[in-house]
């Protein structure tokens, strides 16, 4: 059954967001910008090599294997990743970051002759008049700074990513001196970016597009445009979508959000949004793993309610809404019952609808619970449990529905 005649679609009225056949690539910075949050753990190699591994299942495009100057361990596991990627035969594609400084791009050609494979320096430096004042910088300064970087990454044969920090807070003139000068030296992608998530949606677009149009389109040179922003405003996932349509070829983020402060843009929601609004098309079954599994490796936690891959994404306790998602699987039609009361569709992302019983539950939470576990649905046994469940103040567990079923 088609569902689209089932539902009126304001989002796409005039045709969709994203044209179809735009091809916008996806880079994860988990583990590294992701490891920059002050509460989480660095993994272990072997944590990391599986989350790398659930990267390339989920189709993501290019990594940010570390910053191999901040030490000796960062060096090794650098390193060690960028070996996995080379005999798994993988197809996402390595980057490092670096200060633009020789002494940190160093680190990155080393790694990527001893691996035997490209790796991008991303080379960041602050630009904003605000970091210039705080630090007494001069444009001139930045310039020589990025001369000089870029000119060694090339020279070293690396693929040359440039970065400048705080660019949505940075004036044009600014703007286009930096990367203009960058790109004049051989970089091969800029990176536009958000780093106190002070970015809008608009706000995304007009920075991207001014970059496309004044920077990138008159340099006649093939430059990929990225976008990296942080979730300071609770705009993330919305300001990467801004930069897409302003023309943004890929856009950073990190699993769960992690990262500087309140983190990065949610990766695993960026698939997801794209997945949705048909720019992607993959299999996407593992998110849910991908995301727990890094939660796990860094001691921290994903909210139960939060999107897609929290605890209760899928669930619910609430009598009108069981009762639609239980008539829908009484047709027994899955892909209705997925999408009567959610705008996600579980099963797109390796999970399923889940009912509860609470004290906000009606008959046919009962019933349809107790006919998923195998039990008898008597109506003795439903009116035992929902009176129950009207009487507590929370979800009854597993096993109080079972002890009840059988009194």
């Amino acid at each position: 059954m088609n569902f689209n005649e089932y539902i009126y679609d304001w989002n796409g009225t005039t045709g969709p967001e994203i044209p179809p056949g735009r091809k916008v690539a996806l880079a994860d910075e988990t583990l590294r910008d992701g490891l920059q949050n002050p509460s989480v753990i660095d993994p272990s190699i072997e944590d990391k090599l599986k989350i790398l591994h659930l990267m390339e299942a989920l189709g993501i495009e290019a990594v940010d294997v570390g910053l191999p100057g901040a030490g000796p361990r960062a060096f090794a596991d650098t390193l060690r990743l960028t070996q996995e990627i080379v005999s798994a035969r993988m197809h996402i594609r390595p980057y490092a970051a670096a200060r633009t400084h020789e002494h940190d791009i160093r680190p990155v050609a080393e790694i990527s002759q001893k691996a035997g494979i490209a790796v991008e320096a991303a080379m960041f430096l602050g630009s904003s008049p605000i970091r210039r004042l705080a630090e007494d910088w001069t444009v001139d300064h930045l310039v020589s700074l990025t001369e000089k970087a870029v000119d060694f990454a090339v020279r070293e044969k690396l693929p040359a990513m440039y970065v400048t920090e705080d660019t949505i807070r940075t004036d044009p003139e600014t703007v286009k001196k930096l990367y203009g000068t960058a790109i004049a030296h051989g970089a091969s992608a800029i990176v536009l970016c958000d780093t106190v998530g002070h970015a809008t949606p608009r706000g995304a677009f007009n920075l991207v597009q001014f970059a496309v149009r004044e920077v990138v389109e008159p340099s006649g040179r093939k430059v990929r445009v990225d976008w990296h922003g942080h979730n300071d405003r609770g705009l993330a996932v919305a300001n990467s979508i801004g930069a897409i349509l302003g023309g943004a070829d890929q856009v950073h983020g990190a699993a769960n959000s992690l990262g500087e402060r309140v983190g990065n843009t949610a990766i695993e929601l960026m698939l997801v949004n794209l997945r949705l609004m048909g720019v992607i098309d993959r299999d996407l079954s593992r998110l849910h793993e991908y995301c727990d599994t890094v939660a796990r490796a860094t001691g921290t936690t994903i909210p139960p309610n939060y999107p897609v891959v929290g605890r209760d994404a899928f669930r619910t306790a609430t009598g009108v809404h069981a009762a639609a998602i239980v008539k829908a699987y009484r047709k027994h039609d899955a892909m209705l019952a997925d999408s009567v009361y959610s705008g996600v569709p579980a099963h797109l992302f390796g999970m399923d609808q889940v009912i509860e019983i609470g004290p906000m539950s009606g008959r046919s939470n009962v019933s349809f619970w107790l006919e998923k576990h195998g039990l008898a649905a008597s109506d003795a046994v439903v009116d035992r449990i929902l009176a129950a469940a009207k009487q507590s103040d929370r979800v009854l567990t597993n096993e109080e529905i079972v002890a009840l079923a059988r009194e």
